[in-house]
């Protein structure tokens, strides 16, 4: 994949606040495209005040149930992102490839700590 394009977050949620599962999921199948047409992508985070992993984990986090972690890192490119965002962005990948590596047994533990959460109250 040599060519590459450019997906401006901003532009893409029309806010400068990366919050809402769906605006993630909208740039996660602008990313899906992106790679299934044979082409990189930057994901520019220009203009974004905050991001949250409920946005990153569609956005990004399930392109690893899609491709391989290798597949990513090498035609996902971030730029303009915050420090402190790309922390978050880490255990997000973190998460996604513990996820899809075994998605049955994170399911049991997700439903388990739901039940845990239930008896509390």
């Amino acid at each position: 994949m040599a060519d590459r394009v450019v997906i401006r977050i901003f532009e893409i949620i029309g806010s400068g606040d990366c919050i809402s599962s769906e605006d993630g999921q909208k740039v996660y199948d602008l990313i899906k495209r992106a790679f299934d047409g044979g082409r990189d992508v930057n994901l520019s985070f220009q203009n974004i005040d905050y991001v949250i992993s409920a946005f990153l984990h569609p956005a990004i986090g399930q392109l690893y149930g899609s491709y391989s972690e290798d597949f990513v890192r090498d035609h996902l490119h971030i730029s303009e992102m915050s420090r402190e965002d790309l922390a978050t962005l880490k255990r997000v990948v973190e998460d996604a490839k513990a996820y899809f590596k075994n998605p049955e047994r994170a399911e049991a533990a997700r439903r388990r700590a739901l039940e845990d959460d239930d008896g509390e109250g």
